[in-house]
């Protein structure tokens, strides 16, 4: 299946992620993983493409997507998912090793007790409505930090998908501040930004747009809180750090506790 340039052109202008910009959580990550296969983001492309939502100030349903992507890793699972939606949020789903830590910062943030997390994530997590948490790629196509696989598309149009700087050059604008405007409209509680590897450059852009925002620093307490700057931004709270909520090569003691930094960030 080739990746087409019309649908590719059509999520690069209007995909900007899952689950409702209502949400009062927005987790903005650097980008959603995958780009290695090239069937996959074609179906996701295209069943974008060909759902046309004529208001496109909404963002995607992530099990209606996930339908729509086959599954293809090889192994014991491949027998028991048809598509990313079995694997995620079908019976027998397997627990997502970030998304379990973002479920469970927006229960430390709230005071809740934690529910069971895969419980939550097949039949809560990132639903359009009602809208709890939206999940937002800074960047909108699936991409690995190690490999960028783009540069071997054969669509002259796009030259910019040549390397991963020439592309993120050409889409940050357009994306940071999509994101900043509408959290006016929109007026999140929180909106968390991890993963980040330019934390400068948007600090920059949110100055930028919110003059009279104060970034404050705070300090990384080990396997609890990750260092993260801080702005409030009229009542949203924006939080940007590098630190991904999976645990990094399965290591415990380069992880945190993210139930607590979300009780950390309501105490304050």
């Amino acid at each position: 299946m080739l990746i087409e340039a019309k649908a590719l052109k059509y999520w690069l202008d209007n995909f900007y992620g899952y689950g409702s910009w209502h949400a009062r959580f927005w987790f903005v990550g650097y980008e959603e993983p995958g780009g290695d296969v090239p069937e996959e983001v074609a179906e996701k492309l295209n069943y974008f493409y060909n759902l046309q939502e004529s208001n496109m100030d909404t963002l995607c349903d992530i099990r209606q997507l996930y339908n729509h992507v086959e599954f293809r890793l090889d192994g014991p699972r491949a027998e028991r998912f048809t598509n990313l939606n079995d694997q995620r949020f079908g019976s027998h789903a397997t627990l997502h090793g970030g998304w379990k830590n973002l479920i469970a910062f927006v229960h430390g943030y709230q005071n809740q007790k934690l529910p069971d997390l895969l419980t939550y994530q097949k039949n809560s997590f990132a639903l359009p409505s009602p809208p709890k948490e939206a999940l937002i790629p800074l960047f909108p196509l699936p991409a690995h930090n190690h490999a960028w696989y783009y540069a071997w598309l054969e669509l002259p149009q796009f030259p910019f998908l040549k390397s991963r700087a020439l592309y993120e050059d050409y889409i940050y604008s357009k994306r940071i501040n999509r994101i900043l405007k509408n959290i006016i409209v929109y007026k999140p509680e929180v909106v968390l930004m991890y993963g980040m590897d330019n934390i400068n450059l948007l600090k920059k852009s949110v100055q930028e747009f919110f003059p009279s925002a104060r970034f404050k620093m705070v300090k990384a307490i080990k396997r609890e809180i990750p260092q993260h700057h801080r702005a409030d931004l009229n009542g949203t709270a924006l939080l940007i750090t590098t630190q991904i909520p999976a645990l990094r090569h399965n290591r415990v003691e380069k992880g945190f506790d993210w139930y607590e930094f979300g009780k950390l960030l309501k105490g304050r």
